[in-house]
């Protein structure tokens, strides 16, 4: 086995902040400290900072600058815009929300509070590949539906939805539609206009940008209740002095992603692919989601008879950072809701394994996770009774 070496693999929790970024950042963390609302120079500097930021960032999605509206990250983004447009349309009668059975927690917990409220929610199945069916979106809308939440690619196994049909469907029936793309958002073209996408939650730190930022897209003419009362930051919509030094990192972070979505793309493709083909021959094993439909640097394959935590920390141990097939709440057993949703057993979701690639990703850190972990997962399996068994049922 090759000398232990760190590769980081898990950037679909997070990624590691760019030169460019952090460059771009740190001037406005020192001496451009003025606030935005100040109507002095210093203060005029920032707020030009934030309004190029926002400009970056419609550029990137197609969309207005005036549609942009900062947060807190991509969970802000997603209550504010779930949670806004219900409480908005309720007043009107329309109190149905449809959205999918594996969504990312920020957009199912949301819509669980609402339900206690007393909103009535449609979660739509997937196939066991992951994909949301376009007819099943037709079918559940109803006169009183307020909303449809779909997220554009899911965290997890990487699957692609068909964001366009949705998007036209709900244009059709007249119902607005919400996706949270903090995965999509600069691996995957989008076009809100052209894919008539009416919200769309994004978090920086998905991008190497910082965290803590992301930001709302919201069509011109949808009026959200205001989020945080106080100042007229952010049309008046979100109070607080803005975190101009994120904002501005956030801007860079898009900018450049897109700007070199094509290749970076094909590259990404291209390692993750190696890798998938180089981890599917092991025994009892199988990938998750669509092999064609999915993330450019998503990986996500299960392993039977096998542990996620004990995996995971032997990994750690090989120098490699990835995440598994459990629930991504700190301390959590349960297994992913993700992996139940596409029909595998419990025993089986516990054992999958998350790849997530980035620009960072080099092709000796895919050699040195094959080298690595089909040697793992045979060790783990050999000190495994559940191994035992499986291989007895044969």
């Amino acid at each position: 086995m090759a000398e232990t070496r760190f590769v980081y693999a898990d950037n679909a929790a997070t990624t590691k902040i760019s030169d460019a970024v952090f460059d771009a950042m740190v001037p406005w963390l020192k001496e451009g400290y003025g606030n935005p609302s100040s109507i002095y120079r210093k203060g005029d500097e920032a707020a030009r900072a934030v309004l190029k930021a926002r400009e970056q960032v419609a550029a990137a999605l197609g969309a207005e600058p005036r549609e942009i509206y900062f947060t807190s990250g991509g969970s802000e983004a997603d209550n504010w815009a779930i949670k806004g447009v219900a409480h908005t349309f309720a007043k009107k009668g329309k109190k149905h929300i449809i959205t999918s059975v594996f969504e990312h927690h920020a957009v199912l917990h949301t819509c669980d509070a609402l339900r206690k409220e007393g909103f009535e929610i449609t979660y739509l199945p997937v196939d066991d590949m992951g994909l949301v069916s376009v007819e099943d979106v037709k079918n559940a809308i109803r006169e009183d539906t307020a909303l449809v939440s779909v997220m554009y690619a899911n965290n997890e196994i990487g699957t692609v939805q068909p964001i366009s049909e949705i998007g036209a469907l709900c244009h059709e029936r007249k119902v607005l539609f919400h996706t949270d793309a903090v995965q999509a958002v600069g691996n995957l073209p989008i076009d809100v206009k052209a894919q008539q996408i009416d919200l769309l939650s994004l978090s920086a730190h998905k991008i190497h940008g910082p965290k803590g930022v992301g930001a709302l897209y919201c069509r011109r003419g949808i009026l959200l209740p205001n989020l945080i009362d106080g100042g007229g930051q952010e049309g008046g919509h979100r109070a607080g002095t803005e975190n101009v030094a994120g904002i501005v990192g956030l801007g860079v972070a898009i900018t450049k992603a897109m700007e070199t979505l094509p290749e970076r793309a094909a590259r990404l493709r291209a390692l993750r692919d190696r890798l998938i083909d180089g981890l599917l021959p092991i025994e009892r094993c199988r990938l998750n989601g669509d092999r064609e439909k999915r993330l450019p640097g998503n990986v996500n394959i299960s392993f039977e008879g096998v542990e996620g935590e004990s995996l995971l920390l032997t990994l750690d141990a090989h120098g490699i950072c990835a995440s598994s097939g459990s629930a991504c709440t700190s301390g959590s057993l349960d297994p992913s809701h993700v992996l139940l949703a596409i029909g595998l057993p419990a025993e089986v979701a516990h054992g999958s394994l998350r790849l997530s690639l980035s620009d960072d990703t080099s092709e000796e850190d895919v050699d040195y996770m094959l080298s690595v972990i089909p040697g793992v997962i045979e060790k783990l399996r050999a000190m495994s009774p559940l191994w035992e068994r499986i291989i007895s049922e044969k």
